[in-house]
């Protein structure tokens, strides 16, 4: 008998597909090759040391996924083996991934912690300072869980005067991550509080799950208002409480962080009080003081006494100007004559007076060599007193 390929190969997947081991088989090794397709399949390769297996996950199924799955990343396969028949070839058709050897949330946990880790989503620099004395404060949780009670009710011990504004979401299932990002963004929009707490009680990592999402995660982190992650118990940290500007270890801790004891700020407000009345009244002893001083003075008696006190300055006063007005008209005085004797000593009328005279030409220029003139020249010859008219012979 002769066989068709179609047969042959529709013969093989019919063994492969009533075998009940293969039916639901799970296969631990390594990913490779891994590729997602526009389509949303997923084709990859698991391999061990010695031999390598197709795997193809289809849409439905990878949509489940938790993580995303990485070349070399070791782990446990669930799915059937089948042939396909147009190529002849057997593959797993996968319906679940685990990483090997932690949960497939843990691992989806940690990839995204570091992802957002090394976008800078937890730094620091990025937090916001929690109001002292919040006004209104948003609280984005379940309405029905214990958690926005044990807010609601450390909040109203703690300062009363702050107006509590819940906004009720889901906190668990797949509907949660999106319900949560819409609270944040109304509350952010409306600009309705001053402060944010969101979370909710303690549970399983599966519970607790929606405050693990990449998209929670970054509404948190785009809040103009400053929030306080507030998820489980103190050991549970989800990735919301990375983000958030504050991580309180409990709703009630939440609600403990967010703001003041009224109590303490009562008994902040007496001390002050005490200190503000020990002020004042320090203040007006001495300002008594100064008055009691002030009316002790002779001036104070009469004041006649101020007057006669400022009449002695102003004779006082009076006598300075005068000396020291002397003594600049004798000091100019000497300056003066020293000036008109040093000027005197050069003058040309006391050279004169010793018997010299002074020659002048025709054009009035002083001769000072017989070559400056000719015989028959006229020259002015200038004595002490008076001048003569004079030929070169």
């Amino acid at each position: 008998m002769v066989f068709s390929v179609s047969e042959i190969n529709g013969y093989i997947k019919s063994l492969l597909d009533s075998d009940g081991v293969l039916a639901g088989v799970y296969v631990r090794g390594e990913l490779s090759n891994y590729k997602v397709y526009p389509s949303g399949h997923h084709y990859f390769t698991i391999k061990d040391n010695e031999s390598a297996l197709r795997c193809v996950m289809f849409k439905g199924s990878a949509t489940k996924l938790r993580f995303k799955p990485e070349n070399g990343m070791n782990a446990v396969l669930f799915g059937r083996i089948a042939v396909y028949p147009r190529d002849g070839a057997y593959q797993l058709y996968v319906n679940e991934i685990t990483p090997d050897g932690v949960g497939d949330l843990y691992f989806a946990y940690e990839q995204l912690k570091e992802k957002l880790y090394a976008e800078g989503l937890f730094s620091e620099s990025h937090k916001k300072p929690i109001p002292q004395y919040p006004a209104r404060i948003a609280v984005v949780t379940s309405s029905a869980g214990a958690a926005v009670r044990d807010i609601i009710r450390v909040l109203g011990l703690r300062w009363p005067m702050t107006k509590v504004i819940v906004v009720p979401v889901r906190v668990q299932g797949a509907e949660a991550p999106m319900e949560i990002v819409g609270a944040l963004r109304y509350v952010n929009e409306k600009k309705v509080a001053d402060l944010i707490i969101t979370g909710r009680g303690g549970g399983s990592l599966e519970d607790l799950w929606a405050f693990n999402d990449e998209r929670v995660a970054r509404a948190i982190f785009a809040s103009e208002i400053p929030v306080i992650s507030a998820v489980g118990h103190e050991p549970d940290v989800t990735i919301s409480d990375f983000v958030a500007d504050l991580r309180a270890a409990t709703p009630s801790n939440a609600a403990e962080l967010a703001v003041p004891d009224v109590n303490d700020a009562l008994d902040t407000l007496k001390v002050t009080d005490i200190r503000l009345r020990q002020a004042i009244t320090g203040e007006i002893k001495a300002l008594r003081r100064r008055i009691n001083d002030a009316g002790a003075k002779r001036v104070m008696q009469s004041p006649r006494f101020y007057i006669d006190d400022k009449r002695l300055l102003i004779d006082h006063s009076q006598d300075r100007l005068l000396a020291a007005a002397q003594r600049g008209v004798h000091k100019n005085r000497e300056r003066f004559a020293r000036f008109a004797a040093s000027l005197d000593a050069l003058s040309p009328l006391k050279v004169l007076g010793r018997g010299y005279a002074i020659v002048r030409g025709a054009d009035g220029v002083v001769v000072k060599r017989a070559a400056d003139v000719s015989p028959g020249d006229i020259v002015k010859v200038r004595l002490e007193v008076d001048e003569i008219d004079c030929r070169v012979e």
